[in-house]
Order: structure tokens, then C-alpha cells, then sequence
């Protein structure tokens, strides 16, 4: 089998309030806007999608640290929702998304007091290179998991 010359584009996260959790991005993480929002429905969304009837609505943001050309973080409401499990941090699937930070119980603070919600504690490990990884996880506003990390190399 041929190897695919991929690249990384974005990660997508269906929200009940696209623009609100689009702010929340914005304002906690630095994320900014990619022009223009996008708005679809019609035949071709649906059958792309699956989902009959629907129109999606949202917009990218492009994830801090890259410059103009790095990944996005693609927020989108559908006018169509189907029914799904609470994010868990240990349930097979998408886990959780993750931004390095100056100071993991800072950050944690910050997402908190913008309306996210803590999922455990902030911890230390040290990897098999002799590193060391601050992180903990919290949640967005609308329960997805974000994991805020930052490292300290072997001395």
C-alpha cells in the first residue's frame, strides 16, 4: 500500500453554540478567526454529511504557535443534532486536544474562570526520557477535554 502525502489541516468540534465556544477559544487560548464564517446547507452538505435536512454553521480559528499557514480549529453548529455520550477522557474515540503553557495551575485557573470546568488535578510525571511533563485536563464550555501541558527537559 502507497504512503498518503498528507498534511494536517484542522480538528472539527460540533458545539451547541458555535460562536460561544468560538469565543472561548479566542479569549482563553489566543485562537483568531480565519475568514469568513461559513454557513452551508443544501444537497450537496447533505449528502456529504449524512445528515438530511441539516445546515452547518461556524467557523475556523487558527490554533496559536503556527503563524498564518499553521492548523485550524474548526467550530461548527448543525441545526440537526444527534444525541452522544459526555466527553470522557478514557472513552475510545477523539480524547482531547492539547496547548502548551507557561504555567499549567495558571492556565487551569483561566480556563475555569472563562467557563470551563476542571477534570482532575494538575500533576507532574516523568517521561521515559527523563523529562518532566506538567499537565492536567479541563473542559471547554461545552465538555469537550482540553489538555494543558508544559515541560521541563532533563537537566
Amino acid at each position: 500500500m502507497a504512503l498518503l502525502q498528507a498534511k494536517y489541516v484542522h480538528t472539527n468540534l460540533i458545539a451547541r453554540d458555535w460562536k460561544k465556544l468560538s469565543q472561548f477559544y479566542r479569549e482563553v487560548f489566543g485562537c483568531t478567526p480565519v475568514p469568513p464564517e461559513r454557513h452551508y446547507k443544501g444537497n450537496d452538505l447533505e449528502r456529504g454529511t449524512g445528515v438530511p435536512g441539516s445546515e452547518l454553521h461556524g467557523e475556523h480559528l487558527r490554533l496559536p504557535g503556527y503563524g498564518d499557514n499553521g492548523p485550524t480549529l474548526e467550530i461548527y453548529s448543525y441545526s440537526l443534532f444527534e444525541q452522544g455520550m459526555f466527553p470522557a477522557v478514557n472513552r475510545p474515540g477523539f480524547g482531547h486536544i492539547a496547548f502548551s503553557v507557561a504555567d499549567v495551575a495558571d492556565a487551569r485557573r483561566v480556563v475555569i474562570e472563562a467557563g470551563g470546568k476542571a477534570v482532575g488535578e494538575v500533576v507532574s510525571l516523568q517521561t521515559a526520557a527523563g523529562d518532566t511533563v506538567t499537565w492536567c485536563y479541563v473542559r471547554d464550555t461545552e465538555g469537550n477535554i482540553i489538555e494543558l501541558q508544559s515541560w521541563a527537559k532533563k537537566e
